[in-house]
């Protein structure tokens, strides 16, 4: 009898409870937007909220570079996708980050049954289950995970970027348009990389 429990226990944990999904990179001036989908067994949710994942804005670059191999490890399954700045001044920023999500759900080795997705915008383009659950990388640990490994992707692209783009301090704002990025775009001009769309609005295209 108890190992028939300790058998169903084992299946409960083993199994799928969570598949989340989250985007960076929304708000930047500079570069593409990031999603990460993320797929967690029950076990593996709750070894990664003992090793700390919580939502990516409220760790620190360093911790977020440690977790990520761990959820990388202990993810059941994992995918990344980008939209770049073209297509988000062609598209709008909303159509992108959800061609960014979609282009990681397509990255899984299955269909998931559902989806949870951080935000209250609905992934249109998805045929299946989704729930959008807003603070949702607070609230459920496989968006969390998706936070980080979208976050510490997208960062490590900036980083990259900094030696081909230098002058506009990539690696320290990762595209976001700070009061010094602005002030470079002024002094050195615009990018292919700049989202034209984003600084039309600064008056500076």
């Amino acid at each position: 009898m108890q190992e028939k429990q300790e058998e169903d226990l084992q299946q409960v944990l083993n199994k799928v409870s969570e598949v989340g999904i989250d985007e960076v990179g929304r708000g930047a001036v500079f570069g593409p937007v990031f999603s990460a989908v993320v797929v967690l067994t029950e076990k593996n949710k709750l070894t990664l909220k003992r090793f700390g994942v919580i939502d990516s804005k409220k760790l620190t670059p360093r911790k977020r570079k440690l977790l990520l191999p761990k959820i990388l490890l202990l993810s059941s399954d994992y995918g990344i996708g980008q939209s770049s700045a073209r297509e988000i001044d062609q598209l709008g920023i909303r159509v992108a980050t959800e061609l960014s999500m979609i282009r990681a759900l397509k990255k899984l080795k299955e269909k998931p049954s559902e989806i949870i997705i951080d935000g209250p915008l609905l992934l249109r383009p998805w045929k299946g289950i989704q729930k959008n659950i807003i603070s949702g990388d607070l609230k459920f640990t496989a968006i969390a995970s998706a936070s980080i490994v979208a976050k510490v992707s997208r960062d490590q692209l900036m980083e990259r970027l900094e030696k081909k783009y230098s002058g506009y301090l990539i690696f320290k704002n990762k595209g976001y348009g700070t009061r010094e990025h602005i002030s470079f775009i002024k002094k050195n001009g615009i990018t292919n990389l700049h989202r034209k769309s984003f600084l039309r609005k600064s008056n500076l295209v």
